[in-house]
């Protein structure tokens, strides 16, 4: 597992909470200052609107469906603006592989690289007929696959045919690690074993190379799922190869059999033309010693008919040999090709076995160990130019992050304990994104709850008691609101406020800057003004 020292804004309290079990983590992929440890950055605030996840498969499955027609036929589907796919095969060329390439428009909103995943295996499922956790599961691998090759064009045309390179660019192909970069930049590469359809459709030999499971296992959780669901894939695969194997086999014995029969039926013809060859010589002889004698005449003239026939015969014969030859061979070719997929699955599969045992040992050790050592919550930098922040939970022993909130945009570094949750202002206002109140579960750091209403960005968070301020859109104008614990909005003051404002709880009052630059004093109970205050500040600036 990586190891990780926190940036504090501030430790906010200590809890004798026993810590349970590790969540199962999504893989991420995050450029991390190192060559070989990368993590994802996903935008993990609030959304203004929540697209389904049947409505984000659907975009998959779409461009899927189309390509489903003709799977052997170079082809495009989907919006350039949005998201398309270009079916890049080619028979002709047989040394390297064929793939599709997935392209992320300008106009694409997707934003979660789970999100994208949902996209891409929707997109095998209608496209080849995987199965939904099979096409889950390549759907991670591809994405990190993608990830660890960015931009690396050589590696791409390496391997790819130039149907696929000619469709890529160097500063494009493959997936970057911010949703920040995707659209338009993004060409997702899908390597494809057997565009027919079925379990082997990608090659997952190249998807689940050495750096990809390598960044894999950077992940706290090591991608034990993800992996171990890999191997299932490769071993069914192993099976239906060899099956295809041996089917191959009992072919390229049938075919051998019959390349005998062809062999023994050629040396038979072969005799025949060889003795009516004879023949007719000795036809020639007797014909040439009597020039008179009209029946030997004929009779030459017959056997040499004879002759070239049983010759003619003998070609025919040696062609339909050769041919038996060649189906013959292709048919140990086909059976050797099917049994070497069958070994290198096999052999890909156990090695990655023991390794999935051995991370797996490591992840509970560290659950352990985790779990008995004492913690804090506190909040982390995520970015100190925005000032953005994420929840953490450390072991106070040595300073290590235990576990890190999926949710980085955690908004003026503030965040509170509400009841059994944490309650915070996070979020952006960029594309679909927007600011919102959120609950945070101490278990997973996920959000558990937004507000319906949308908060300032540089609205401040005060916790008086069990009552929560801060500054929301109301119409065009903002004001200040008060929420309970669970995110129910029980105020909101029918004065304007500055989005900016402070705000001060001072015994039943609350001190804010109105809209208009005067501070005004709020009664608590109603958030009425009580009466406008004159601004020292503006009072100076007017002088």
């Amino acid at each position: 597992m990586k190891s990780h020292f926190a940036i504090f804004a501030g430790v906010l309290f200590l809890l004798a909470l026993p810590l349970s079990a590790l969540e199962v983590n999504e893989t991420e992929l995050k450029s991390t200052g190192t060559a070989d440890t990368i993590v994802f950055i996903n935008y993990t605030g609030p959304h203004a609107k929540i697209d389904s996840l049947e409505s984000i498969k659907k975009l998959g499955s779409d461009l899927g469906a189309e390509i489903s027609k003709s799977p052997s036929e170079k082809m495009t589907a989907g919006s350039s603006a949005r998201y398309s796919v270009i079916h890049a095969v080619d028979e002709n060329e047989k040394s390297k592989l064929d793939a599709d390439i997935i392209l992320i428009g300008k106009d694409a909103a997707v934003d979660h690289i789970d999100n994208l995943r949902h996209i891409i295996a929707s997109y095998l499922s209608s496209a080849y007929g995987y199965s939904e956790k099979d096409a889950e599961t390549v759907a991670v691998f591809v994405t990190v696959y993608n990830a660890v090759y960015r931009a690396d064009f050589t590696s791409f045309q390496n391997k790819y045919k130039k149907i696929v390179t000619d469709n890529l660019t160097s500063s494009n192909c493959g997936l970057s690690v911010n949703y920040k970069d995707w659209p338009g930049a993004s060409q997702i590469v899908i390597p494809l074993f057997d565009v027919n359809g079925g379990i082997s459709t990608v090659d997952t030999s190249v998807i689940s190379d050495s750096q990809v499971v390598k960044n894999m296992q950077e992940d706290d959780d090591k991608n034990i799922e993800s992996r171990k669901n890999m191997v299932d894939i490769k071993e069914r695969e192993a099976e239906q190869a060899t099956e295809k194997a041996q089917a191959a086999q009992k072919t390229a014995v049938e075919e051998q059999k019959k390349l005998e029969a062809e062999k023994t039926k050629t040396q038979e013809v072969k005799k025949e033309a060889e003795t009516a060859k004879e023949q007719a010589k000795e036809a020639q002889k007797t014909a040439e010693a009597n020039p008179d004698d009209r029946q030997a005449q004929a009779e030459a003239k017959e056997k040499q008919a004879i002759a070239e026939e049983k010759q003619a015969e003998y070609e025919q014969q040696q062609t339909a040999e050769q041919k038996q030859q060649a189906v013959a061979e292709e048919a140990k070719q086909t059976a050797a090709e099917q049994q070497a997929v069958a070994d290198k699955k096999n052999t890909e599969a156990q090695e990655e076995r023991k390794v999935i045992a051995q991370d797996q040992q490591e992840v509970i050790k560290k659950e352990i160990a985790d779990a008995a050592a004492p913690s804090a919550y506190g909040i982390e930098l995520t970015n100190e130019a925005s000032m953005l922040s994420g929840m953490i939970k450390i072991n106070t022993n040595n300073g290590q992050i235990i576990k890190a909130s999926p949710v980085t945009y955690i908004r003026n570094r503030t965040i509170f304990q509400a009841g059994d949750s944490f309650i915070a202002i996070a979020g952006e206002n960029s594309r679909n994104g927007a600011v919102k109140l959120i609950l945070l579960s101490p278990d997973t750091m996920e959000i558990q709850a937004e507000s319906n209403e949308i908060v300032a960005e540089n609205s401040v968070l005060i916790q008086d008691g069990s009552d929560y301020y801060c500054v929301i859109k109301d119409g065009s104008s903002w004001v200040l609101a008060k929420y309970d614990q669970n995110l129910s909005l029980k105020l909101k003051s029918p004065v304007a406020v500055k989005s900016s404002t402070p705000v001060t709880v001072a015994s039943q009052y609350i001190i804010v800057t109105g809209a208009d630059g005067a501070v005004k004093l709020l009664n608590k109970s109603d958030l009425t003004v009580k009466n406008a205050v004159s601004s020292s500040y503006n009072d100076a600036n007017a002088k």
